[in-house]
């Protein structure tokens, strides 16, 4: 069909005729893509035939345009030796793995100086298809040329060891074939080796070393350029053509080249459909882009969980197996092709000593006889002590012997007391018990002896909160358990130091930690699901029925820490008290304390910060007081009497006369909820407010990560509404806020606020915030319209559900009934929920914020006009009627 079109063209000839050349090749690319689209989402594993089908359509339009210029734009009857051309594909093109819109590389080889005919067909033939759309990198270079340039840049040899003749002079493809292996390749394998093995670990590092939620499914760890680095090495020293060619050489197993190939295959379709649902390269799996991608592949809710997060966990189990088989066949390589050591350092440097079995080869801990290895299976977990003890990695060959032999971890196994003895000791003696228990997971030896692990490795949770998937992050918690140990956390968490170093039971904790999220991925709540799964585990664990039960207790209440300092308020004497009735006894908060430390350190390395640090060892410390010296301790008139002395020392240099003042004008509450910081900035701004006047004072609060705003105006409704618009619109975070009235008629209210990357304002930018905030408390800026513009949620996190949750609660507080607002998070939230709760006459004292990534969770202690609870069951559902009616009219605005 194409020979009639470019006949034709021939005739008509010129732009007219290379005009309709072009035409014709947009339907047919037109045509292409949609029957390979067709058919892939059709059948949306199938990446294989995909791939080649993209790379088949691309090589008949670089066909097609270099016909079009050497047969019609440039002839040339009769070219001379020096006008031989040849185009070759390389890089992945090369490979013949095309995605949709993956680069198309091409090589225009000449065997000298590019003459002026072959300039001009390669610079038509590059116009032809960059008016195709396509994304063309070129060179044109010499055999000479290639071999130069190979020689200095790895980058360039590795897209060369993958180059495809196309079209054209088949004897000098066939020349820079031959010149490759022999002059550049052949003797340069270790170079190649080290190169990769680099290239690889500055590719972890700026992608990240752990299985990240939003995973660059080419550059990411266990993605597909992981894969490749296994193929170009093979290719390299052993001239393999296909994966499958390393299965006789024996760097791979039957079984691990299987893995391979559906790796490949998974990683190649969730590729293909990310460039199909963005209509362009993208590589990163955002979350939005998760939930396309799994809509795509046809996967379904199943069993409380979201398809997003099916798909998720099944992405992370393949990027975990091609992490295994990378590291086994690089291992394998490294050993056998990188430069030995210089004789004298043989010589001098001492060799690990290893127990009897085993072996040190090549600096790892390899295994002396496989088959005595396997008569024992305590060996397995032996194996693991043994690379702990001597700090040394274990060898590729004892992995796969591992992997391949998991079956003889059973039940006689799992119950046997020295196995108990190991696994314990793997946690509590060596001092780096994240290292074992990450390879064992890797190798799945974990799941093997804890089988109700198992289904929470990869397990992926979609939400913005969490950094890691649930089996990495409880890794992650039991290391900053060892890092507190190891007292390298001292200055940051003194609290959980002491603690330490006072002495609990470190086998209750590790065990707890390590079982804390055991009952995650259940459509049941994960904390009573996992407390049930105790009981059968941490007996099977060796541990007696005490410790049994404070297990137990600790991952059934391994919330409650965080969402009492979180979700409540901790100056309110009830709070405490309620809180100190549900631990009972200072050895268990003292558990739980250090528990809830590195399990909000353990989900990402930006969750914790000064703010949380304040309120957990506030919340510890007030509880701990109350458990030692009882329940009266804890009373509002004790705290007021302590805040007022506090208040008169800071303010020795005023007149008794405006002491007395100002110590008289605030009711009870006041005292109880604010430092004395905060009293004495309200105590500066009172005393030199005139009338009608709005004062303020934004100060940078450093222990709390946060900048504190004091207001003072004179009382009047809605004016808490006001200020949490004001804020809102210079773009604040409210994490906590609290409001007073005095009783000369104004009020005072606190805000600790922060900057969109939760951190406090810096001081040059306080000026600015300020004005902001005058203009708009004075009615310059109408809030509800300018809020408009603000209150958007991103692209990329629109696929996140969070269900909306409101409860009432009149037992937490003495004098507030506690709304609490569990929902989706946006800029404008907090004022949409105080203009209504003022609009239905609701007095707010105070409103605690807590926020996990896209969910927040507002609590606001309030009472009616008459300052009394909301016990009334009818108010309660008319007041959440008006919020959640609120909470839907701001979500329909952001999404507009």
């Amino acid at each position: 069909m194409f020979d009639a079109v470019l006949d034709t063209a021939k005739t008509t000839g010129g732009s007219e005729g290379r005009a309709a050349v072009v035409a014709h090749l947009k339907d047919m690319q037109k045509q292409g893509r949609a029957r390979i689209t067709e058919a892939f989402r059709a059948d949306p594993f199938q990446s294989r035939k995909t791939t080649r089908a993209f790379t088949h359509l691309t090589d008949q339009l670089v066909h097609a345009a270099l016909r079009t210029a050497q047969e019609m734009m440039h002839v040339n009857a009769n070219p001379t030796q020096g006008e031989r051309l040849a185009v070759l594909a390389v890089g992945g093109y090369g490979r013949g793995e095309m995605a949709p819109f993956s680069d198309v590389d091409l090589l225009f080889l000449t065997p000298y100086k590019i003459t002026p005919w072959a300039e001009s067909v390669i610079e038509t033939t590059l116009y032809i298809l960059w008016d195709l759309k396509l994304k063309v990198g070129h060179a044109s270079r010499t055999v000479r040329d290639c071999l130069r340039l190979g020689t200095e840049d790895f980058t360039i040899r590795t897209a060369m060891l993958e180059h495809r003749f196309l079209f054209g002079d088949a004897l000098l493809a066939a020349e820079l074939d031959a010149r490759l292996r022999a002059d550049l390749f052949q003797g340069t394998e270790r170079d190649f080796i080290e190169a990769k093995l680099t290239e690889r670990d500055n590719r972890h590092k700026r992608q990240g070393q752990r299985y990240v939620v939003e995973p660059n499914v080419k550059e990411g760890k266990g993605g597909l350029r992981d894969l490749q680095s296994l193929f170009w090495i093979g290719k390299y020293i052993h001239k393999v053509q296909d994966a499958a060619d390393l299965v006789p050489l024996g760097l791979f197993t039957d079984e691990e080249f299987d893995s391979f190939v559906a790796a490949e295959d998974f990683l190649w379709a969730v590729r293909c459909h990310l460039h199909l649902l963005s209509g362009r390269a993208t590589e990163q799996l955002t979350f939005d882009m998760q939930v396309s991608v799994a809509e795509a592949m046809h996967y379904e809710d199943n069993a409380g969980r979201r398809a997003v997060e099916v798909f998720m966990q099944d992405y992370f189990l393949q990027a975990t197996e091609v992490g295994d088989l990378t590291r086994i066949f690089l291992t394998k390589l490294e050993a056998v092709h990188l430069k030995a050591e210089p004789l004298l350092e043989r010589l001098f440097k001492r060799k690990p000593r290893v127990r009897a079995g085993y072996e040190v080869i090549h600096n790892r801990l390899a295994i002396r006889d496989d088959a005595a290895f396997l008569s024992d299976p305590l060996n397995i977990l032996r194996l693991f002590e043994e690379a702990l003890r001597t700090g040394m990695l274990i060898h590729p060959d004892a992995m796969r012997l591992l992997k391949s032999n998991l079956d003889l971890i059973d039940d006689d196994l799992r119950c046997d007391p020295e196995a108990r003895r190991i696994f314990l000791d793997l946690l509590l003696k060596h001092g780096n018990p994240e290292r074992a228990l990450r390879r064992m997971n890797e190798l799945g030896v974990l799941a093997a002896f804890i089988p109700e692990f198992e289904p929470i490795v990869a397990m992926m949770q979609f939400n913005m909160y969490h950094s890691y998937t649930v089996d990495e992050h409880i890794i992650q918690c039991i290391a900053q358990l060892a890092m507190i140990e190891r007292d390298e956390l001292e200055e940051d968490l003194p609290v959980a130091s002491s603690i330490l170093k006072e002495g609990v039971n470190r086998k209750v904790l590790y065990v707890a930690l390590l079982l804390h999220d055991i009952g995650k991925g259940r459509a049941e709540d994960h904390s009573i699901l996992g407390a049930q799964m105790v009981r059968k585990i941490a007996p099977r664990l060796g541990l007696k029925q005490d410790d049994v039960d404070t297990v137990e207790w600790l991952v059934r209440y391994h919330l409650l820490m965080s969402d009492m300092a979180q979700k409540r308020d901790i100056a309110d004497p009830r709070t405490v008290r309620d809180f100190a009735k549900a631990v009972k006894t200072v050895k268990r908060l003292d558990l739980l304390c250090v528990l809830t430390v590195c399990d909000i350190r353990g989900v990402g390395p930006e969750v914790w910060n000064n703010w949380k640090a304040v309120l957990i060892r506030a919340l510890y410390r007030q509880t701990r007081r109350a458990l030692e010296d009882g329940m009266e301790a804890l009373t509002r008139e004790g705290r007021g009497t302590e805040a007022k002395k506090a208040l008169r020392a800071e303010l020795a240099d005023w007149p008794r006369k405006d002491v007395q003042a100002e110590t008289a004008r605030h009711y009870a509450p006041y005292w109880q909820g604010l430092h004395v910081t905060a009293h004495v900035a309200f105590a500066k701004l009172l005393r030199d407010i005139g009338e009608d006047e709005i004062v303020m004072d934004l100060h940078p609060d450093e222990d709390r990560d946060a900048t504190r705003a004091c207001f003072v105006m004179p009382d009047h409704p809605g004016i808490f509404a006001r200020l949490t618009g004001a804020l809102a619109l210079v773009g604040a975070n409210v994490v906590d806020a609290r409001s007073y009235t005095t009783s000369d008629g104004y009020v005072t209210d606190a805000f600790w606020i922060q900057d969109a990357d939760g951190n406090p304002y810096d001081v040059g930018r306080l000026p600015r915030l300020r004005k902001m905030i005058e203009r708009t408390l004075a009615g310059e800026v109408v809030t509800r319209e300018a809020i408009k513009d603000r209150d958007k949620i991103k692209k990329r996190e629109k696929a996140f559900r969070v269900p909306t949750h409101i409860t009432f609660d009149n037992e937490g507080s003495d004098i507030y009934t506690i709304i609490e607002v569990d929902t989706r998070d946006r800029p404008g939230l907090l004022h949409d929920l105080t203009r209504t709760l003022a609009a239905m006459n609701v007095y707010i004292a105070n409103a605690v914020i807590a926020t996990y990534g896209e969910q927040v969770v507002d609590t606001f202690y309030v009472k009616d006009m008459f300052g009394l609870k909301y016990h009334s069951a009818s108010k309660q559902r008319t007041l959440e009627k008006k919020l959640r009616a609120a909470i839907v009219e701001g979500v329909e605005r952001a999404a507009d």
